[in-house]
């Protein structure tokens, strides 16, 4: 980075201040919090989190010095909760990507248990990975498919689960044309994500803790040159 567009000792200053202040904002939040899953407290959370990663950038471009935190990253928060203060009734919604890997394991699998037609179901196509599919999700239940998931031949993508609250129970039979119609964010109770992204940007924060920002560019071997990236950091 060039000496002109390195930030000021003014401008850390301000980013330390406002870290100071994310910092207060959080820690009431926290004594104030309402539930497990407050929503301010969460709102506090990432905002003292991107607070604490603009200093600890700012720090690094003037003085070549870095923070003793692991900052998180920043998830977009839920809007405010408006649903129902007690709610009589519940919606999980689940989703869970996966990509078949070994299709003969699945299909292997498959002829291991009870056919379509023992189940009630509809005939399914012998020796397919559709039919083999129909026949797993006929026989397990999603949660043991999802521990079990590389018996079957399956590779877990990413998964999210939403609770939402609502005033009452659905009718027998009402949303089952549509189940995934879109939610109300501001019923979110709460919400949970997995996704290799998470593993993968902790991979690259590993990879930036290992590099020494004292390294100056002269130092490096030139056969390593041509894959480093100044603005990296």
């Amino acid at each position: 980075m060039s000496d002109a567009a390195q930030p000021t000792a003014a401008e850390v200053r301000a980013a330390a201040e406002a870290v100071k202040t994310a910092l207060d904002r959080h820690l009431a939040a926290v004594e104030r919090r309402t539930g497990e899953d407050d929503p301010a407290v969460y709102e506090a959370f990432n905002e003292l989190a991107a607070a604490a990663e603009e200093y600890d950038e700012l720090l690094y471009d003037r003085y070549d010095e870095v923070t003793p935190f692991e900052i998180p990253g920043v998830e977009e928060p839920l809007p405010p909760y408006r649903g129902p203060e007690e709610p009589h009734a519940l919606s999980v919604l689940i989703r869970r990507d996966y990509t078949v890997v070994e299709p003969q394991r699945l299909l292997a699998q498959a002829e291991r248990v009870s056919t379509a037609e023992e189940q009630g179901g509809p005939e399914l196509p012998a020796g397919t990975v559709h039919g083999a599919l129909g026949a797993l999700f006929g026989e397990f239940e999603p949660d043991e498919i999802a521990s079990r998931h590389t018996e079957f031949g399956l590779e877990e993508g990413d998964s999210t689960l939403w609770v939402t609250a609502a005033d009452e129970p659905a009718e027998p039979g009402e949303w089952l044309e549509a189940p995934f119609e879109p939610v109300d964010p501001q019923r979110v109770v709460c919400r949970f994500d997995i996704s290799a992204v998470f593993d993968e940007e902790s991979e690259d924060d590993d990879l930036e803790d290992d590099l020494d920002p004292d390294l100056d560019d002269e130092d490096l071997d030139p056969l390593d040159t041509e894959d480093t990236d100044d603005s990296d950091r």
